[in-house]
């Protein structure tokens, strides 16, 4: 079955428009979910609404509620909500352009594939593609879809384009209001050599598929034997791997000495390890406010 659209329309540089269809480049499929089950029974768990005091109530009689203040609420009719939501437009203009690298890793939420429609738009399409790459540049725009709109960049990938969504400024908190109580310090130079170089020895090609969630195969592995039992309890000990807390202080020259060990190039000719010094206690990150 071929995937669905997430968005049909046209994007408008100037006065080009090219029909495009924009589809999800990312699916959920590793994560296990589970359902609550009533054991004696063996069926599932189903919530029902209640209000304290009174009980289940018809669904008819909920609202949406904002809390402005502790207790008290700004109740909403679900016909006053649809009257706000943005009209869907079938038109995602082009209205910025900034530097490739311009955007904080931080905004990026999602990403999609951009295709053109039809064979009539694919010599428009590879003109924006290869003028996006050429200026180094990526696309802004405000998609609206869903009675919302998405803020989007659009840049080339391969022959292609992908269009991301980004997180409006209010969605995203300050880095500098979490890494402000760090020291200024330089790292030692030493030890920054000796870093650098078992990053080095280290560094390969980023090959995606070599990586797993190893809790979802175990949990995965599990499910299989279950059902392979008929539904049997099966408790597996899992052994935690060994942590070492508190008491000893760790030599971080010695120990980036013993990492580089072993590897073709020797590490070079470093001064004495001094005492790490006792580490001087963080200033908590700020308590983000409930929405």
């Amino acid at each position: 079955m071929a995937a669905r659209a997430y968005w049909q329309g046209q994007i408008r540089l100037a006065l080009v428009s090219i029909p495009v269809e924009i589809y999800p480049a990312t699916r959920s499929g590793a994560a296990v979910s589970f359902r609550q089950i009533h054991e004696p029974s063996g069926k599932p768990i189903r919530y029902e609404k209640v209000v304290a005091g009174i009980g289940p109530v018809d669904r008819d009689e909920i609202l949406k509620g904002y809390e402005v203040s502790k207790g008290n609420y700004v109740l909403l009719e679900e016909e006053e909500i649809e009257a706000v939501k943005i009209e869907s437009r079938k038109t995602l203009e082009l209205v910025q352009f900034v530097e490739a690298d311009a955007i904080d890793v931080l905004y990026y939420e999602k990403p999609y594939f951009v295709l053109p429609a039809d064979d009539l738009a694919e010599e428009a399409y590879a003109v924006l593609r290869d003028a996006l790459r050429q200026t180094k540049k990526v696309g802004l725009g405000q998609l609206s879809v869903r009675g919302r709109e998405q803020l989007v960049s659009l840049k080339p990938c391969g022959r292609g384009l992908v269009l991301e969504l980004l997180r409006y400024a209010d969605e995203v908190t300050k880095a500098q209001s979490y890494f402000r109580g760090l020291p200024d310090a330089k790292a030692d130079a030493d030890m920054l050599d000796l870093a650098t170089t078992i990053i080095e020895k280290k560094t390969a090609p980023f090959k995606p598929e070599e990586f797993h969630d190893r809790y979802v195969d175990a949990l995965r592995r599990l499910i299989d034997k279950k059902k392979k039992a008929k539904g049997k309890r099966i408790i597996e000990d899992v052994e935690e791997p060994a942590t070492h807390r508190g008491g000893n202080v760790i030599d971080l020259m010695a120990a980036l000495k013993k990492s580089v060990d072993g590897g073709k190039r020797s590490p070079p000719a470093s001064k004495p390890a001094t005492k790490a010094k006792t580490p001087t206690k963080r200033a908590a990150p700020p308590k983000r406010k409930k929405a």
